[in-house]
């Protein structure tokens, strides 16, 4: 059988293990060890402090030894403050450290600014020592004899640490270039001008202070490339004379449209002028039996009137010398004799 000391002894062991687990997690042990050996004064319930706000110690601890060796005059109040902010504390003692090295002026409490306005403040002390060059877009743009050019820029830009937070950013740089480019090709004469001296578009946008309100410093303005585009001119007046062509066209169209409708117009007047003239000559034989029942026209002034007509119809015949047929032979009759000679005699 086991004694009971020694079970008693086993337990208290295992309280004991338990007791140093959970002590040396909740308490940095190590961590603080390391800052002691750094030189870093801090205390073990300043540790203790940190985990009870929530902060991960290691997260403040250790780039508060690596300012200490860069030399640094920083506090471990204002790292935590910043880390409870939401910041990186280790990007900004690096971006303090590659400062200080370049011999550029930076505090923290701008770092920690750039920081927590959402810049890479590491990058942009980088970007100080090493200016970055920014490669625009191809911009098209017409001189001022319809001929299109293209240019393409490089812009060396160089971070201005003291305008990173509210300054424009790499965007802005890029449209402002572009606008001097359109502007400084439509100013042009010709296209030549601009093919000859591509410098000139470097320096009227250089001139123009594009770096006004950013987060850079504009060291240079190079234009890689220039390009001859369409002929825009040319094909505006493409377009416009082929829009006042099809414009004549549909007046054109209009006009003959309105003829054709009045020369329909005129025919039916015609036909019916035409359907009047045959129906005053049908009221003609009625009129002359009208006359001929009341007496107001005789019967030989009836037959002298045929024989009139007859005539006028073979003169007509005789004058078109037509040798047809019978059945084409127009219909007159014969002059009748109405008796004056008799009556004469």
């Amino acid at each position: 059988m086991i004694d009971g000391s020694l079970v008693t002894l086993l337990i208290l062991v295992a309280l004991v293990i338990v007791f140093l687990s959970i002590l040396f997690s909740f308490i940095p042990i190590g961590l603080w060890i390391s800052a002691q050996a750094a030189g870093v004064k801090i205390g073990i319930f300043t540790l203790v402090g940190m985990r009870l706000r929530r902060v991960i110690p290691a997260q403040v601890v250790k780039p508060l030894i690596k300012a200490n060796k860069a030399g640094l005059n920083l506090s471990v109040n204002k790292l935590e403050g910043h880390y409870l902010a939401g910041g990186n504390v280790d990007r900004v003692v690096n971006a303090l450290i590659a400062a200080q090295r370049a011999e550029i002026p930076l505090e923290f409490e701008r770092a920690s600014a750039i920081d927590l306005a959402g810049r890479d403040v590491l990058q942009a002390v980088q970007m100080s020592v090493n200016p970055k060059v920014i490669e625009t877009p191809v911009v098209a743009a017409v001189a001022k004899d319809g001929i299109e050019v293209k240019a393409k820029a490089r812009v060396t830009v160089r971070a201005n640490i003291d305008r990173l937070v509210g300054g424009a950013g790499e965007d802005t740089i890029i449209a402002r270039v572009g606008e001097g480019i359109v502007t400084t090709i439509g100013s042009s004469e010709n296209h030549k001008k601009v093919l000859e001296n591509p410098d000139n578009m470097s320096h009227n946008v250089l001139n123009k202070g594009l770096d006004a309100g950013t987060a850079f410093e504009i060291l240079s303005i190079d234009i890689a490339d220039v390009d001859v585009g369409k002929n825009i001119g040319a094909q505006l007046q493409m377009d416009q004379a082929d829009a006042d062509k099809r414009i004549a066209q549909a007046k054109a169209e209009e006009r003959r449209a309105m003829a054709i409708a009045h020369e329909q117009e005129m025919r039916a007047t015609v036909q019916e002028n035409r359907a009047k003239v045959v129906e005053a000559e049908a009221q003609v034989p009625l009129a002359m039996a009208e006359a001929l029942r009341e007496g107001r026209l005789g019967v030989m002034d009836y037959y002298q009137m045929k024989n009139i007509q007859a005539d006028t119809d073979m003169r007509n015949y005789i004058s078109q010398g037509d040798q047809s047929t019978d059945s084409d032979t127009p219909n007159y009759q014969r002059p009748v004799d109405n008796g004056d000679e008799d009556d004469n005699e």
